[in-house]
């Protein structure tokens, strides 16, 4: 489904049909004149509609010393525009049983809805207002400030989230990747309401966004909605490009990061550099991350959990952007168990790495991966995800017939070579748990 057309050069709404099935879920996209783009996911058979609002802004668009922002912003556009308090842009939505709620990544920030079909316009007008037109009152800044400091330390108190940052920022060090979304309690104490509202006003324009709306609706009645709110109207621009660079973050040697606590349980995250969101070996680290430590068949849940008891949880996982990846493997366990949870973990990585998968395991892992695929796609929820974020990140949309069929394409010797890649690289280690640095050794 290519879809990076000429935009609004004439001036006019450009729309596109990017997949069309007759038992529901035709997808259109219109670029209107000033950039904004907005894709639909028409679903008859639904009687509610999630509908989202994507920025192209994440933390890794930030300077050092506006580490956070992005985030703080998110809190900040639910607490009142110049028509709505943030009492009445909760109760409008929850008045007709909806749910509104925001999130930010290292590369985009999302805001959504999902409602009943038939109040679709009210979503529009509340969400595109609070995007749009937020006030950013210096009271407000000052009460979410103290709100995102107790979210910073509580995330300190939960050292299964806290060791993937550690991880994260042992991978990519200074590099804007490595530093944590919620910024840090020195970056968001310093920030200022000035610094923040000038990051609102450069970032969150029309062609930096991405509507993306699904379930029971019609694509050129929501677009007529959108023309009616802030965000439809405007000068005319190009959209923004998707995130596309080149390999930007720089090779770190591995290290190990300890953060010393008196924990009952030990956390650990062994990972290092992988692959970016659009590399076509993408398929296969996905069907070698799911038999690798994907699930209760996995062979890290196998050979540490059910063959020794060892550990509670422990799997692998991937994180992908632009122009840089990480594959993990994270274990919990208790401390006297860390240094034989992770020669485990070591070897069976070593074991793939030299000899791949066998065919059986590719099946199963091919498997799981579409399973995942259709399985999250079952509310509107979702499937206006998949929407936004093809949109925003890559240069094509994928139908759910593409994907699985790439997925079905990924053959033993394609899990081999990335396994070959991946798996060999230098591998950080980060540790919490009551240890001293010395303890542990790449």
């Amino acid at each position: 489904m290519p879809r990076r057309d000429a935009a609004a050069r004439s001036g006019k709404a450009v729309t596109t049909t990017l997949d069309a099935d007759p038992l529901g879920g035709t997808v259109r996209r219109t670029v209107l004149p000033n950039g904004l783009r907005v894709l639909t996911e028409a679903i008859p058979a639904m009687r509610s509609v999630s509908f989202g609002i994507w920025v192209a802004v994440g933390s890794r668009d930030e300077s050092p010393g506006l580490s956070g922002v992005s985030h703080f912003l998110e809190h900040l556009l639910f607490k009142g525009t110049g028509k709505r308090s943030a009492l009445e842009i909760a109760a409008q939505i929850e008045a007709v049983g909806g749910e509104t709620n925001a999130f930010t990544t290292k590369e985009y920030t999302c805001y959504y809805a999902r409602v009943l079909d038939a109040d679709l316009p009210l979503a529009v007008d509340v969400m595109c207002d609070l995007v749009a037109s937020s006030v950013l009152a210096e009271p407000d800044v000052e009460t979410e400030r103290g709100v995102i400091l107790e979210e910073i330390a509580m995330h300190d108190d939960e050292p299964d989230d806290e060791v993937h940052d550690l991880l994260t920022s042992a991978v990519y060090g200074t590099h804007p990747l490595g530093r944590l979304i919620s910024g840090t309690a020195e970056t968001v104490s310093a920030m200022t309401r000035r610094q923040i509202q000038s990051f609102y006003r450069r970032r969150y324009v029309p062609a930096n966004m991405v509507i993306a709306a699904a379930g029971n609706l019609d694509h050129a009645a929501v677009v007529k909605m959108l023309r009616n709110t802030p965000l439809g109207s405007g000068e005319a621009a190009e959209p923004t490009p998707y995130r596309s660079a080149p390999k930007l973050v720089p090779a770190k040697p591995a290290t190990v990061v300890v953060r010393d606590k008196e924990t009952e349980q030990a956390h650990l995250v062994l990972g290092g550099p992988a692959i970016a969101r659009t590399d076509d070996r993408r398929f296969a680290l996905g069907v070698l991350n799911n038999v690798l430590g994907g699930g209760m068949s996995s062979r890290l849940f196998q050979e540490i959990r059910e063959k020794r008891g060892l550990a509670y949880s422990v799997y692998s996982y991937t994180s992908q952007y632009a122009d840089a990846g990480v594959f993990a493997v994270y274990a919990g366990c208790a401390p006297g168990k860390v240094d034989e949870v992770l020669a485990l973990a070591r070897a069976e990585l070593a074991k793939v790495a030299a000899d791949g998968l066998g065919d059986n395991e590719i099946a199963r892992g091919r498997g799981m991966v579409k399973g995942s695929l259709v399985l999250g796609l079952e509310d509107t929820g979702s499937r206006m995800s998949r929407l936004g974020k093809g949109e925003l990140l890559y240069p094509e949309l994928l139908s759910v017939d593409d994907l699985l069929a790439r997925v079905d394409a990924v053959t033993t010797e394609q899990v081999r070579e990335v396994a070959a890649d991946v798996l060999t690289k230098p591998m950080s280690l980060a540790v919490v748990g009551p240890f001293d640095g010395d303890h542990f050794t790449i």
